[in-house]
């Protein structure tokens, strides 16, 4: 299951050589390591966090207490597996909305969008303190739901994999992009997210699927700038700062 997302990210990263949407400012080097850097920094984050918290075990522990949605009703394997991929879709929709609206939270989730460009590796940025909230967050939608730790697994690299794409620097065509965001956030609509407009920052929260934000009215079709014109990232840091580690890891103390 791992390898779906490692597969989905090196597939992005090369479609985003020939296929570029966007004009990087600062290219890939200097970010890139960043976001590399972010990212070990999660998985350490997470496996010191496993000693007393981890999602495949504690869906484990759900089931053998007996706890959760799902361990007082009977669905067949499909349903379950349907049943969990929708409800967490929408947890980590509910997630993503909420790092935006709760100001401690969004001092964390703001290293994300702090990225003056967006590509494949604006994916792995996010900051160590947000990804501990997000592995408890997840936790409690696990016992809550008691969901199985096999289609919890295939949920994470399901979204991780989307979440390479739709952050991708990819030229989709249009006949393309507007059929495949009925079901699935596809690059341009991600990229109204990463507007530097607060108002903007407020819609298209969904990392995989359309659906809630359609159905809570906080989807936009694109930029009131147009995409070409569009500027990625935080208004106040329109600088090569945030493509430096340091300065990410400290942005949430600013």
């Amino acid at each position: 299951m791992a390898l779906l997302p490692a597969i989905t990210f090196a597939l992005v990263a090369l479609a985003e050589w020939f296929w570029p949407r966007r004009r990087l400012q600062f290219g890939r080097g200097r970010r890139w390591l960043t976001g590399i850097t972010l990212f070990a920094s999660n998985r350490a984050t997470i496996w010191l966090l496993a000693w007393f918290i981890a999602i495949p075990s504690v869906a484990l522990w759900a089931q053998s207490q007996s706890f959760g949605l799902f361990n007082q009703i009977t669905l067949p394997l499909w349903g379950e597996i349907l049943a969990t991929f929708l409800l967490f879709d929408f947890a980590l929709w509910l997630q993503h909305l909420l790092t935006h609206k709760i100001p401690l939270l969004w001092r964390f989730h703001k290293v994300h969008h702090a990225d003056p460009d967006m590509d494949v590796s604006t994916a792995i940025r996010f900051h160590p303190g947000e990804i501990a909230f997000s592995l408890l967050w997840k936790c409690g939608w696990v016992i809550a739901l008691g969901a199985s730790a096999p289609i919890i697994l295939a949920f994470e690299a399901w979204l991780a994999a989307n979440a390479a794409f739709n952050h991708g620097n990819l030229e989709l065509p249009r006949w393309l992009d507007r059929p495949l965001r009925w079901l699935l956030v596809t690059p341009d609509m991600h990229l109204v997210h990463h507007s530097v407009l607060i108002d903007e920052q407020q819609h298209n929260y969904g990392f995989a699927l359309t659906w809630w934000d359609r159905l809570f009215g906080s989807y936009q079709n694109e930029s009131a700038l147009g995409r070409e014109k569009q500027t990625i990232g935080l208004a106040e840091l329109q600088s090569a700062a945030p493509t430096r580690i340091v300065a990410s890891l400290k942005l949430p103390l600013t």
